[in-house]
């Protein structure tokens, strides 16, 4: 994997991450509708860290 692959990868992640943060916080505070459109974005952002990196070990072959 190229240096830019992982570093595109590495953000897709850390950005569901902050997602999940924010969702959990949301659900603290009675923002139920906040924190699930946050969590549905940090599982999207999950799914494309997937396919990238899946993607990516494609075009190896």
């Amino acid at each position: 994997m190229k240096k830019e692959n992982k570093i595109t990868m590495t953000c897709y992640i850390v950005a569901s991450i902050c997602f999940y943060i924010s969702a959990a916080i949301c659900f603290i505070s009675d923002e139920s509708s906040m924190g699930i459109l946050d969590l549905c974005l940090g599982s999207t952002f999950i799914c494309l860290s997937a396919l990238y990196m899946n993607k990516n070990k494609g075009n190896k072959k």
